[in-house]
């Protein structure tokens, strides 16, 4: 069996049992574009029991707020903040937040997957898989045919597409 051969076949395979994550990669990809605005978000209000008296830092570290919280305005003993307010005298704390629905925020989550995700090992998988996709194109065609070529053509004019995006 050949190289060429055999990168087709192992591409085909691939590709086919890689189908519905390249799906999710790409669904996800696209909504992470919107993730500062709160297209398919909505709001979730929780309410937390926190200690009396909290600074503004000591209540950021406590709501896990990113940013912090930055008071906008007092009225007796409740702290408005733009993602909610908290009771000084009580220590209760009222949040809204945007989330995405379970489902696009789970595919949000394995996205950016990190080295503390349990599945890192499927996006470095996923990530090599695509390399490879890219490499065995190369095999799907003789190198003498015009399709090769104009396909070489097309490569090129994708990487200086690249280029100028990275400068933009």
């Amino acid at each position: 069996m050949t190289t060429g051969l055999r990168m087709r076949i192992i591409h085909r395979y691939l590709g086919f049992f890689l189908a519905g994550i390249m799906a999710m990669y790409a669904i996800s990809g696209i909504i992470m574009i919107f993730r500062t605005t709160d297209f398919l978000k909505s709001e979730k209000i929780t309410e937390r029991q926190l200690d009396p008296n909290l600074s503004a830092g000591e209540l950021s570290g406590a709501l896990r707020i990113k940013g912090g919280v930055k008071p906008e305005k007092t009225e007796g003993d409740i702290v408005y903040f733009k993602q909610g307010q908290y009771n000084s005298k009580t220590g209760m704390a009222t949040v809204k937040k945007m989330e995405l629905p379970f489902i696009l925020d789970k595919m949000e989550h394995l996205h950016k997957a990190t080295t503390n995700s349990p599945v890192y090992f499927l996006n470095i998988f996923f990530g090599l898989s695509l390399l490879f996709f890219v490499i065995s194109s190369f095999w799907m065609f003789m190198p003498k045919t015009t399709v090769f070529k104009k396909g070489v053509y097309f490569t090129l004019g994708g990487m200086v597409l690249t280029i100028i995006l990275l400068f933009v």
